[in-house]
């Protein structure tokens, strides 16, 4: 993908619209998956990806090739993402105490929404997605930032440092701060990655529909084949942690985002 990037990019910067608009095609998912969570509404990181690419087309000149273009990509995303913030997930966001109360409320041994089975294994994983996206919303958004770059993308701190813009002495720290916060919450309060804790994802289902956090009619998360909550069950315990954030899925970019990136390249 490095070389048929670099490539797009040159012949991008020599004025190929085709080229152009097939670099956005192939950068928009990673700008998506990284604005949605940061943002957790799926219209927020629809929105921010949108600006972003705008930024990142306009911008394209002031790549000179002194890192990976991926890099680059996440740098100026995550720019944007720390200045601009998500209406909604700024009014969503709480403390960890909160969230924890938010978790330990309305759970049921019983769900009764629908007795279907597909259809309770599909709002199971809307659940456990949602949660785990609305917990990052507790780290603030440099740590929060951090945490996605270093645990679920895998940049090294070295690399997580360069994006960011910061010495890598204080992004390991912000990282063992993060790391720590969401550990020890994840140990007191989740039962994916703690057996002693009550909650499973499937007893918060009635009641996060009742409070419309969630929508049986649109779900969000819940569209990927393979279940996230399946995949945790495979990872040993030391790693659950990680495991539970590595496990939320992959999203396509809306389609829309490609489209109006079309319309913005005619007009340039």
């Amino acid at each position: 993908m490095k070389e048929s990037l670099e490539i797009l990019v040159e012949q991008a910067k020599n004025g190929d619209p085709k080229s152009l608009t097939q670099l956005i095609v192939e950068i928009k998912d990673l700008v998506y998956n990284l604005s949605l969570r940061m943002l957790l509404y799926p219209l927020d990181a629809e929105d921010a990806t949108q600006e972003i690419l705008v930024k990142i087309v306009t911008h394209l000149g002031t790549f000179k090739g002194d890192s990976q273009f991926r890099t680059w990509v996440y740098r100026v995303a995550t720019n944007y993402l720390l200045t601009e913030k998500g209406k909604k997930s700024k009014e969503f966001s709480l403390s960890f105490d909160a969230y924890g109360v938010l978790i330990d409320t309305g759970q049921s041994n019983t769900i009764e929404y629908t007795k279907n089975k597909g259809e309770q294994v599909l709002l199971e994983e809307e659940v456990k997605v949602s949660c785990t996206h609305g917990m990052l919303l507790c780290l603030n958004e440099t740590n929060r930032m951090v945490y996605i770059l270093s645990v679920i993308l895998d940049f090294n701190s070295t690399e997580g440092a360069q994006i960011l813009g910061i010495r890598p002495e204080n992004y390991r720290k912000q990282l063992s701060r993060s790391k720590a916060k969401l550990r020890n919450f994840l140990a007191a309060k989740c039962g994916l990655a703690n057996s002693k804790n009550p909650c499973r994802c499937a007893k918060k289902i009635d009641f996060l529909i009742d409070q419309k956090n969630i929508d049986p009619r649109a779900l969000r998360f819940a569209k990927q084949k393979e279940r996230s909550i399946a995949l945790i069950e495979t990872i040993t315990k030391l790693e659950k942690s990680a495991a539970i954030f590595r496990s939320t899925p992959q999203y396509a970019a809306p389609e829309g985002v490609v489209q109006k990136m079309k319309e913005t390249i005619n007009c340039l």
